[in-house]
């Protein structure tokens, strides 16, 4: 069979090539997107405009990217990962350099807009990338660590972007991030394939019908619009979306206010991106152990790994609660709760979504999960805003915005651990019928 044969030098040699490539892909993607969360009270104090207004902005991204994710995963379903990712990191890149000289409001809400409908091919696109290049036995180790990409995005754009926000200001910080993500354009030119026969080798994993999957869905290259929809029909997607509704709630409100909150609690604005990058190092930590740990302990059983690791954040944000009083304190608690968010977060959109539906799926699952959960990202953009204020916000309002905020997300941890016992059980269930009708 091929999925007990060894790899030859050739397919070793271009899965490195995919793995390095899709990785420095979504790492670009990043960097194109996420400057703007880090320079929101420079933009605000720029423009004259309450950072209320300043969510706006973001929400124009955030609603983009919900509906983008259910437009890509079909485009890459039909048409393939390479497209998604040319295309759509192509596009930001352009809109990104328009930011950088952008002197207004109005210019900045319509093309985030865009940004946000090009920058939803990148996950899709990434796990349809190397969905055919990985095995079953294997997928959730090199994924745990692929999947941190977004991570090294992340803490690439708060180091350099940090730099350059403090030294030169917010526009210089989106042409310099711009610039890498150019190069990165030409990385997937070059080293980016689908699937091992694209570059005529053998496959590396069979295309069959699995009677075990979770999802039943069609093995065939291309599917129709109808095919598509038959995989947001089954029970196990809709409930893997909404557990990623709530932690896109949460990962979203992070990444987006944490700077801003370190800065209004009295760090400078190069420091508090800085030191919201903790968040990020512990949470690549926590993605990392999740991926060896669905291997090596859960053997394949994601969503009891995803269960185990939502107790860990409602812990974590009760000690938010109870130690937050300063900066550096809150920074270092985030990283804890950043360490147990990750892993569900990378596991649902990554090895989950190729598991339930077969490597040929991964992409369109990737994408449905994700557009569902992004609905999560546009609602804490928006409250999370509405509570901070306008203009005449003082430093109490803000600092019960952010008391509100916490608990807030205390909340959504507890919902999250409430759905993913529901998958749990009904996975459980699910295998056991299977496996009875396979005697």
């Amino acid at each position: 069979m091929t999925a007990d044969l060894p790899l030859t030098r050739e397919q070793h040699s271009w899965r490195w090539r995919i793995l390095i490539a899709t990785y420095f892909a979504y790492a670009g993607y990043y960097l194109t997107r996420k400057v703007f969360t880090i320079a929101m009270t420079s933009i605000s104090s720029d423009f004259n405009i309450g950072l209320d207004k300043v969510a706006h902005i973001w929400t124009a991204y955030l609603v983009a990217y919900a509906i983008g994710q259910f437009v890509n995963s079909f485009v890459g379903r039909k048409w393939g990962p390479r497209l998604l990712l040319l295309g759509g990191l192509g596009i930001s890149i352009v809109i990104n350099i328009v930011f950088g000289f952008s002197n207004s409001y109005s210019t900045f809400m319509v093309f985030m807009f865009f940004n946000g409908l090009v920058q939803a091919s990148g996950w899709p696109g990434v796990v349809g990338g190397v969905a055919q290049w990985l095995r079953k036995k294997e997928r959730g180790s090199i994924m745990g660590i692929w999947s941190t990409s977004y991570l090294m995005g992340n803490i690439l754009v708060k180091m350099l972007g940090g730099y350059l926000l403090g030294a030169f200001g917010w526009h210089h910080a989106f042409w310099g991030c711009t610039l890498i993500a150019f190069a990165i354009w030409w990385m997937i030119y070059f080293w980016q394939r689908t699937r091992p026969e694209d570059v005529g080798l053998d496959p590396i994993i069979e295309h069959k019908q699995n009677k075990f999957s979770e999802v039943q869905a069609s093995v065939e290259d291309h599917i129709n619009f109808k095919e598509y929809l038959k995989l947001l029909a089954n029970p196990v997607v809709p409930l893997m979306g909404i557990s990623y509704f709530c932690i896109k709630f949460l990962r979203y409100a992070l990444d987006s206010w944490l700077p801003t909150f370190l800065n209004l609690q009295g760090l400078d604005k190069a420091h508090a991106a800085y030191y919201s990058s903790i968040f990020d190092y512990a949470g690549l930590a926590g993605a990392i152990l999740a991926g060896i740990a669905l291997d090596k302990l859960f053997r394949g059983r994601w969503e009891q790994l995803n269960l185990v690791m939502g107790v860990g954040m409602v812990a974590g944000y009760v000690a938010v609660l109870k130690w937050g009083h300063s900066p550096i304190a809150l920074a270092f608690l985030f990283g804890f709760v950043g360490f147990m968010l990750y892993g569900p977060d990378t596991l649902l959109c990554g090895a989950a979504s190729v598991q339930v539906a077969g490597e040929k799926n991964g992409v369109a699952i990737a994408g449905l999960v994700n557009g569902l959960g992004s609905i999560g990202a546009v609602i804490q953009m928006e409250v999370i805003g509405w509570l901070m204020g306008g203009e005449e916000a003082t430093v109490a309002t803000h600092n019960a915005a952010m008391h509100n905020t916490n608990l807030l997300a205390l909340a959504m941890s507890i919902l999250f651990v409430v759905f993913m016992l529901i998958i749990t059980l009904q996975l459980h269930f699910q295998r056991k019928r299977v496996a009875r009708e396979m005697m």
